[in-house]
């Protein structure tokens, strides 16, 4: 810290040996005039000698420059916006956790990835807390929910007392003559909530004659206003309705970025999941071909010793030459998901990574439950949890407020002002100022409601808007019982369907074996076991889809409820404290990580012939 702050300060030397320079010809030009008694210099030095308060004067302008650096006003920024997304943060809005910028402080409930030491095969817990913390467009929703608080940071400071201060200095040389001339303000303005701007300012002006008559002339000036509407835009509601919008701007970003947090998940599971779908199916696109190709020898040598004909050795080697082709396409596709999952997760697509397919064993040992739910209730609880439908529902206020502040810019503008101009006294006495010696003034402007087409247009508009916002809610409430009946549909279908998957895979495994027993006694031929085996490889992949859909469907079903609850950790759980009382399907395993594995089998023993 010590270092930066002498770097800081040695970045500063030149600009303070500039001003010395410049002293240093002003004091010469006063020395040629006669003057050796300047307010800037001690009594009976040379020129180029400071007064103390000079010395002091440059000493604080060099501290400030040199103290005041960009990263300081960079932890500001930070520290103001975090606190307002800390009071504003409401725990039925999900954990807080995980949505500071990446260049902002971050806390402790973050999660934080080391990319250097990802292991090869990435668990479905390790990958949804990595793209929670790289994926980039999760990266773009913490950005504007940082930036919806900053712009609120704005609108708030606009109530608050604001300070300015000017110094200037010139040099100023004609044909007639030479002089110095210098002044400076300094001051503060604020404006009322109930719509009172109150200003003032103390302004000092120095100038020296330096040639024909030496004179010198030094006087401040303080400066009071006050300015107060009293018609048009005097209610305390009008004037406020900027950090009103402000504030609830902000509220409204935090409930986006907590539902985005719900979607977010759902799509990299189900990503996942989509990933270990097509792993699967080379899987079993690869043992579908290694079982043919041992078929193919048994029916070759079948048809040496006559047992079957010719041309069913044929359809065989057919078969066979689609299972391959099937078999690299499967592949091909495994590959390029993985390569999509990794962009995903901000990672080079290059990378040597794979999935880990054990997390699709434990689901199947976790099995599946009948969905124990009420469709009236449910929609009654997405109704009152959907944190997109409540913004919907609090920007229909919004319109209804911007409908009274269009009709109060109809009304006629009234703007009582006070000002008082008080200078100092003669004799340089800048801190002494005379009341009896100031101007003051009281007026009244108003501006007649003469022409007021586009303060009529703005407010048939904002009316317009009003009644659009409320259809807007309308059908947002429509929609989301629309999400959470065809949820609903979904969660039963796929129970249902997985049931009868399970019974189909049995049924086609029964029917291979049968049909390679019947093919061997030359009771079937070639034909009914190819169909037999198509069947097997149709029900292992409907199968696997099936698992995947069921826990996809149950994931959705609490997503558009709003009962799913993202964790800090990036995974997730049903939201107890919200939906005490609600039947509800099983509560999904949040971590798969905590299930026995059956299955050490890599991906690339599955895509090695």
């Amino acid at each position: 810290m010590a270092i930066a702050a002498f770097r800081r300060f040695l970045a500063f030397v030149p600009v303070g040996i500039c001003c010395i320079m410049v002293f240093e010809r002003i004091t010469r030009v006063l020395h040629k005039g006669g003057v050796h008694r300047s307010s800037l210099m001690p009594r009976n030095s040379s020129p180029l000698l400071l007064s103390w308060r000079g010395w002091c004067t440059l000493a604080a302008v060099l501290f400030v420059g040199a103290c005041k650096q960009p990263e300081q006003y960079k932890a500001e920024a930070d520290k103001e916006v975090y606190k307002i997304i800390d009071d504003k943060w409401d725990p039925g809005y999900g954990w807080q956790a995980n949505y500071a910028i990446s260049s902002g402080p971050s806390s402790p409930n973050d999660v934080r990835p080391d990319v250097s030491q990802l292991p090869q095969r990435l668990s479905l817990a390790q990958a949804v807390a990595l793209a929670t913390a790289q994926n980039r467009d999760y990266q773009r929703q913490k950005e504007l929910l940082y930036l919806q608080a900053l712009d609120l940071t704005l609108a708030r400071h606009d109530f608050a007392r604001q300070w300015f201060g000017t110094i200037d200095g010139r040099y100023t040389r004609n044909p007639a003559d030479e002089s110095l001339s210098g002044g400076g303000q300094f001051g503060f303005n604020q404006l009322l909530a109930t719509g009172t701007v109150i200003g003032a300012n103390l302004a000092i002006d120095w100038m020296r004659f330096l040639t024909g008559d030496p004179r010198t002339t030094l006087g401040s000036m303080l400066t009071g206003t006050i300015t107060q509407p009293l018609l048009r835009g005097s209610s305390r509601d009008i004037i406020l309705e900027g950090l009103t919008q402000a504030e609830r701007s902000a509220l409204y970003q935090i409930r986006t970025f907590n539902r985005y947090r719900q979607t977010f998940v759902v799509e990299m599971v189900t990503e996942y999941y989509g990933v270990l779908q097509a792993l699967d199916r080379v899987a079993n696109d690869k043992s579908n071909y290694e079982s043919l190709l041992a078929n193919q020898m048994r029916v070759e040598m079948m048809a040496d010793t006559g047992r079957v004909p010719r041309f069913q050795e044929g359809e065989v080697r057919q078969s066979v030459l689609q299972a391959e082709d099937r078999y690299n396409s499967s592949i091909e596709s495994y590959r390029q998901a993985l390569d999509r999952f990794k962009i995903r997760l901000a990672l080079p697509t290059d990378m040597d990574i794979e999935l880990d397919p054990n997390e699709l064993v434990a689901l199947e040992s976790l099995g599946v439950a009948e969905p124990n739910v009420s469709l009236e209730e449910s929609v009654q609880t997405a109704l009152g949890l959907r944190l997109d439908l409540a913004n919907v529902f609090d920007q229909v206020d919004d319109a209804a407020r911007r409908v009274v502040v269009a009709a109060d810019n109809l009304r006629t503008g009234l703007t009582l002002t006070a000002r008082a101009g008080i200078p100092s006294s003669p004799g340089y006495q800048l801190d002494r100022h005379n009341l009896g010696d100031g101007t003051y003034s009281l007026g009244l402007s108003a501006d007649l409601p003469l022409d007021r087409k586009r303060q009529r247009n703005a407010y048939r508009e904002a009316l317009i808007a009003h009644e659009a916002q409320q259809r807007t809610y309308q059908d947002q409430t429509d929609r989301v019982k629309l999400d959470v009946r065809q949820a609903y549909r979904d969660l039963t279908e796929a129970y249902t369907s997985y049931k009868i998957q399970l019974l189909s895979l049995d049924l086609a495994r029964t029917r291979v074996d049968m049909q390679m027993i019947l093919l061997q006694e030359g009771r079937a031929t070639t034909r009914n076991y190819l169909d037999a085996q198509d069947d097997l490889l149709i029900a292992q992949n409907a199968k696997t889809s099936a698992l995947v859909q069921f826990t996809l469907a149950t994931l959705r079903f609490y997503r558009d409820v709003g009962l799913l609850a993202v964790r800090p950790d990036g995974l997730w759980e049903r939201d107890e404290t919200t939906a005490a009382g609600a039947d509800s399907p099983d509560e999904p395993a949040a971590s798969m990580t905590a299930y026995p594995r059956r299955s050490n089998v890599h991906a690339k023993q599955l895509i090695e012939k």
